[in-house]
């Protein structure tokens, strides 16, 4: 479907802006059921951590960790958009809002699978 091997990224007021490198385009969409992606709804996919670059705004990100302090999710200090994380489950990714794409559309990818979070492998 969106199959560009580099897509842009942005926050609401365009203060922060990311690069992906997604040579296979956006593979296996998610959501998650964990305490905080319940709350923010956001659809997710995966990138390497070398494939994804901050353009602009690196200053105005914003990190938030809780529980394991494991994960790194990241919001723009001014528009308080959630724009990535650096997964738990998989700490070699960053988990991307696709809201964030631009030129995506991420009601187009509706229905998407949700992951259990709120039993996560690492809480065992």
């Amino acid at each position: 479907m969106h199959i560009k091997k580099v897509h842009k990224a942005m926050c609401h007021c365009g203060a922060v802006e990311l690069e992906l490198k997604m040579p296979a385009g956006l593979e296996n969409p998610r959501r998650c059921n964990c305490s905080l992606c319940s709350k923010r709804g956001a659809i997710a996919v995966s990138v390497l951590l070398e494939n994804l670059r901050v353009v602009k705004g690196e200053d105005r990100l914003t990190l938030y960790q809780f529980n394991t302090k494991t994960a790194k999710h990241y919001f723009c200090s001014e528009c308080g958009i959630y724009t990535h994380h650096q997964r738990r489950s998989n700490p070699r990714e960053f988990g991307v809002n696709v809201a964030c794409l631009e030129g995506v559309d991420a009601l187009e990818l509706e229905p998407v699978p949700v992951l259990d979070g709120q039993n996560h492998p690492s809480d065992e």
